[in-house]
Protein backbone atom coordinates (compact mmCIF):
# COMPACT_ATOMS: atom_id res chain seq x y z
CA UNK A 1 0.00 0.00 0.00
CA UNK A 2 1.41 3.39 -0.95
CA UNK A 3 1.32 6.34 1.39
CA UNK A 4 -0.66 9.38 0.29
CA UNK A 5 1.49 12.16 -1.06
CA UNK A 6 1.36 15.61 0.42
CA UNK A 7 0.52 18.23 -2.14
CA UNK A 8 3.07 21.04 -2.31
CA UNK A 9 1.83 24.53 -3.12
CA UNK A 10 2.70 25.66 -6.63
CA UNK A 11 5.07 28.59 -6.83
CA UNK A 12 2.60 30.64 -8.88
CA UNK A 13 -0.03 30.02 -6.19
CA UNK A 14 2.37 31.18 -3.49
CA UNK A 15 3.18 34.32 -5.52
CA UNK A 16 -0.52 35.02 -6.05
CA UNK A 17 -1.20 34.65 -2.35
CA UNK A 18 1.68 37.01 -1.51
CA UNK A 19 0.38 39.56 -4.03
CA UNK A 20 -3.12 39.31 -2.58
CA UNK A 21 -1.90 39.71 0.98
CA UNK A 22 0.29 42.71 0.19
CA UNK A 23 -2.68 44.39 -1.51
CA UNK A 24 -4.88 43.50 1.48
CA UNK A 25 -2.33 44.97 3.91
CA UNK A 26 -2.23 48.16 1.84
CA UNK A 27 -6.04 48.37 1.85
CA UNK A 28 -6.15 47.72 5.59
CA UNK A 29 -3.99 50.77 6.23
CA UNK A 30 -6.74 52.88 4.67
CA UNK A 31 -9.97 50.98 5.37
CA UNK A 32 -9.05 48.92 8.43
CA UNK A 33 -9.52 45.18 8.61
CA UNK A 34 -13.31 45.47 8.57
CA UNK A 35 -13.08 47.18 5.19
CA UNK A 36 -11.43 44.15 3.64
CA UNK A 37 -13.74 41.66 2.01
CA UNK A 38 -13.07 39.06 -0.61
CA UNK A 39 -15.26 41.05 -3.02
CA UNK A 40 -13.59 44.46 -2.68
CA UNK A 41 -10.10 42.94 -2.56
CA UNK A 42 -10.81 40.93 -5.73
CA UNK A 43 -11.99 44.11 -7.46
CA UNK A 44 -8.94 46.03 -6.21
CA UNK A 45 -6.43 43.55 -7.64
CA UNK A 46 -8.44 42.56 -10.71
CA UNK A 47 -9.04 38.96 -9.74
CA UNK A 48 -12.25 36.96 -9.63
CA UNK A 49 -13.85 36.39 -6.23
CA UNK A 50 -13.70 32.63 -6.77
CA UNK A 51 -9.98 32.85 -7.62
CA UNK A 52 -9.31 34.85 -4.50
CA UNK A 53 -11.59 32.65 -2.39
CA UNK A 54 -9.48 29.64 -3.38
CA UNK A 55 -6.63 31.16 -1.35
CA UNK A 56 -8.73 31.98 1.74
CA UNK A 57 -11.69 30.02 3.08
CA UNK A 58 -13.29 32.94 4.87
CA UNK A 59 -13.10 36.65 5.55
CA UNK A 60 -11.57 35.86 8.94
CA UNK A 61 -8.83 33.72 7.34
CA UNK A 62 -8.11 36.61 4.97
CA UNK A 63 -7.96 39.09 7.85
CA UNK A 64 -5.66 36.88 9.93
CA UNK A 65 -3.31 36.37 7.00
CA UNK A 66 -3.41 40.13 6.32
CA UNK A 67 -2.38 40.91 9.90
CA UNK A 68 0.52 38.45 9.61
CA UNK A 69 1.59 40.04 6.33
CA UNK A 70 1.35 43.58 7.71
CA UNK A 71 3.51 42.52 10.63
CA UNK A 72 6.10 41.03 8.27
CA UNK A 73 6.12 44.21 6.18
CA UNK A 74 6.51 46.37 9.29
CA UNK A 75 9.31 44.18 10.64
CA UNK A 76 11.15 44.16 7.32
CA UNK A 77 10.69 47.77 6.27
CA UNK A 78 10.60 49.63 9.58
CA UNK A 79 11.96 47.60 12.46
CA UNK A 80 14.79 45.90 10.58
CA UNK A 81 16.40 49.13 9.43
CA UNK A 82 15.74 50.80 12.78
CA UNK A 83 17.54 48.14 14.80
CA UNK A 84 20.61 48.39 12.62
CA UNK A 85 21.74 51.50 14.50
CA UNK A 86 25.35 50.47 14.25
CA UNK A 87 25.27 52.16 10.86
CA UNK A 88 24.72 55.49 12.59
CA UNK A 89 28.45 55.76 13.17
CA UNK A 90 29.30 54.61 9.64
CA UNK A 91 28.34 57.29 7.12
CA UNK A 92 27.36 56.05 3.71
CA UNK A 93 24.50 54.79 1.55
CA UNK A 94 23.26 52.12 4.01
CA UNK A 95 22.94 54.62 6.86
CA UNK A 96 21.36 57.14 4.50
CA UNK A 97 18.77 54.58 3.36
CA UNK A 98 17.87 53.66 6.95
CA UNK A 99 17.55 57.33 7.85
CA UNK A 100 15.35 57.96 4.80
CA UNK A 101 13.03 55.07 5.69
CA UNK A 102 12.65 56.31 9.26
CA UNK A 103 12.12 59.90 8.12
CA UNK A 104 9.46 58.81 5.60
CA UNK A 105 7.64 56.79 8.28
CA UNK A 106 7.55 59.72 10.69
CA UNK A 107 6.48 62.13 7.97
CA UNK A 108 3.66 59.80 6.93
CA UNK A 109 2.49 59.33 10.51
CA UNK A 110 2.72 63.05 11.25
CA UNK A 111 0.65 63.70 8.12
CA UNK A 112 -2.01 61.27 9.34
CA UNK A 113 -2.07 63.05 12.71
CA UNK A 114 -2.44 66.44 11.00
CA UNK A 115 -5.29 65.10 8.84
CA UNK A 116 -7.00 63.72 11.95
CA UNK A 117 -6.58 67.12 13.62
CA UNK A 118 -8.05 68.89 10.59
CA UNK A 119 -11.08 66.58 10.68
CA UNK A 120 -11.56 67.21 14.41
CA UNK A 121 -10.76 63.60 15.38
CA UNK A 122 -7.68 64.72 17.36
CA UNK A 123 -7.07 67.84 19.46
CA UNK A 124 -5.52 70.75 17.58
CA UNK A 125 -2.98 71.36 20.36
CA UNK A 126 -1.53 67.84 20.03
CA UNK A 127 2.07 67.91 18.74
CA UNK A 128 2.02 65.70 15.59
CA UNK A 129 5.74 64.89 15.87
CA UNK A 130 5.41 63.80 19.51
CA UNK A 131 2.32 61.70 18.83
CA UNK A 132 4.06 60.05 15.85
CA UNK A 133 7.04 59.30 18.10
CA UNK A 134 4.86 57.87 20.88
CA UNK A 135 2.89 55.63 18.50
CA UNK A 136 6.02 54.42 16.72
CA UNK A 137 7.71 53.65 20.03
CA UNK A 138 4.83 51.41 21.08
CA UNK A 139 4.76 49.69 17.67
CA UNK A 140 8.50 49.05 17.62
CA UNK A 141 8.67 47.75 21.17
CA UNK A 142 5.63 45.54 20.59
CA UNK A 143 7.13 44.13 17.43
CA UNK A 144 10.59 43.64 18.93
CA UNK A 145 9.14 41.86 21.97
CA UNK A 146 6.99 39.66 19.78
CA UNK A 147 9.90 38.74 17.52
CA UNK A 148 12.40 38.19 20.36
CA UNK A 149 10.07 36.29 22.70
CA UNK A 150 7.52 34.84 20.26
CA UNK A 151 4.85 36.18 22.59
CA UNK A 152 1.76 37.91 21.16
CA UNK A 153 1.23 39.62 24.52
CA UNK A 154 3.75 42.23 23.35
CA UNK A 155 1.51 43.04 20.37
CA UNK A 156 -1.53 43.30 22.65
CA UNK A 157 0.34 45.64 24.98
CA UNK A 158 1.46 47.76 22.04
CA UNK A 159 -2.13 47.99 20.80
CA UNK A 160 -3.32 48.98 24.29
CA UNK A 161 -0.59 51.64 24.57
CA UNK A 162 -1.48 53.05 21.15
CA UNK A 163 -5.20 53.11 21.98
CA UNK A 164 -4.51 54.85 25.31
CA UNK A 165 -2.26 57.43 23.67
CA UNK A 166 -4.81 58.14 20.95
CA UNK A 167 -7.55 58.47 23.58
CA UNK A 168 -5.47 61.17 25.28
CA UNK A 169 -5.17 62.99 21.96
CA UNK A 170 -8.91 62.99 21.24
CA UNK A 171 -10.93 66.16 21.87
Amino acid sequence: MTEPTTRRPRSDGVRSRQTILRAAANLATVDGLEGISIGNLAAHIGMSKSGLYAHFGSKEDLQLATVDTALEIFATEVVGPAVQVEFNTHPGPVRDKIAAIQRAWFEQLEGMVAAAQASGALRADEDPAQLAFDLTSAMMLGDAGFVLHDDPAFLHRARAAIEQRLELARP
